[in-house]
């Protein structure tokens, strides 16, 4: 098996890649070397001048559900204060760095390869405020669990810009936290720890680097190869499974009959297969309702394509149950979520919104992984 080290390893045993006499670090529970120390504490006994911490959304302990944080505390184990960064930027972001008194921000954070995942705009938030401010800024390279040779989907419209996406990327970008970095293109003193044995091509379980949950509803590396896809259902009346063990996994509505999974597998998809299924959520959607629908099983990762398969789903969704797919959530999140307003426009003309997916591409732009 291949073993990848990551920035972070790759700085607690150098520390003299990172300069500054204050440093903040910005991570959760995946921020954390292959033996499973935290990121802070290998740091810490490495001499690295750490005096503050950031959470993003779920908060740094990664308790809270999702759109929440972690109210700001101090972190019982380092002694450190923890600040929380969800869902604020601009003055309100810069204001809490400044407080912080750091000169210098890292970021550690695994991020699951979707644009619509936050913690890349986290990220992008806290470049921003590091180019305003004058900061430095580290990012501690981690591989992307979906790979970095193919893409999926159109890049964001800029018109839907939001903190499910506030750059161009397509919606499975293909790239690191450390390319993503780059690619944003802030004026600002950036430096990126790269990782050391990473391919492009390379699927997590070759990396021989442990699966941390990157939040409480991502709970193993199977909901992150769906996830692409099935996320697109948090824009719908369809549960995404949430309140399950297996979230976007499970997809299904109160409404779904059984002619759901049959139309799913007729549609052919590569490497998934579908398995009619019953479920109750415990909270969120249909909460305490026993819910219909179908479980994703991923038979060969290298072919699935996941952003393919959740179009496929919701055109089936849409044609079977016309009268009861609804949108769902604030200021039309589904668009928020694939990144325009032709998806939506797609599905409500009864057109299959497949023909929206390009051929799979090789991420553009500045790489640093060949």
């Amino acid at each position: 098996m291949s073993y990848v080290r990551t920035g972070a390893e790759r700085l607690a045993a150098d520390t003299s890649l990172v300069a500054g006499s204050r440093i903040g670090l910005i991570t959760n529970p995946t921020g954390v070397l292959p033996d499973l120390t935290p990121t802070a504490d290998a740091l810490l006994a490495a001499g690295v001048p750490l005096t503050a911490l950031f959470g993003p959304e779920h908060g740094i302990r990664g308790t809270a559900q999702a759109g929440g944080g972690e109210a700001d505390a101090v972190d019982p184990r380092t002694g450190l204060p923890v600040h929380d960064t969800h869902q604020r930027s601009g003055e309100a972001l810069d204001e809490i760095v400044e407080r912080s008194g750091v000169d210098t921000l890292v970021f550690d954070i695994a991020d699951v390869g979707t644009r619509f995942y936050t913690y890349v705009w986290t990220m992008y938030d806290l470049l921003a405020s590091a180019a305003r401010l004058g900061l430095r800024f580290v990012v501690l390279d981690r591989p992307n669990p979906l790979g970095g040779a193919v893409t999926e989907g159109p890049p964001l419209d800029p018109a839907f810009a939001s903190f499910v996406g506030r750059f161009p990327l397509p919606l499975r970008h293909g790239r690191t936290v450390g390319e993503l970095a780059t690619l944003f293109g802030f004026d600002a003193d950036l430096k990126v720890i790269t990782m050391e044995g990473w391919r492009r091509d390379m699927g997590f379980a070759e990396t021989g680097l442990p699966w941390i949950m990157p939040s409480v509803n991502m709970p193993t590396l199977d909901t992150a190869l769906v996830y692409p896809g099935t996320g697109l259902f948090e824009g719908t009346n369809f549960s995404e499974g949430r309140g399950t063990t297996r979230p976007f996994e499970l997809i299904g509505a109160p409404y779904v009959d059984e002619r759901f999974a049959p139309a799913l597998a007729e549609l052919g998809l590569p490497g998934v297969r579908f398995r009619e299924t019953w479920f109750t959520p415990t909270f969120h959607k249909h909460a305490g309702v026993p819910v219909r629908g179908v479980q994703l099983h991923v038979t060969d990762p290298r072919a699935f394509r996941p952003v393919l398969t959740g179009l496929g789903m919701l055109h089936v969704a849409r044609t079977l149950y016309p009268q009861h797919l609804e949108w769902w959530g604030p200021e039309h999140f589904l668009d928020h979520l694939w990144g325009s307003g032709t998806l939506t426009a797609c599905l409500e003309a009864g057109e299959d919104p497949r023909s929206l997916c390009a051929e799979p591409a090789p991420p553009g732009g500045p790489l640093l992984y060949g």
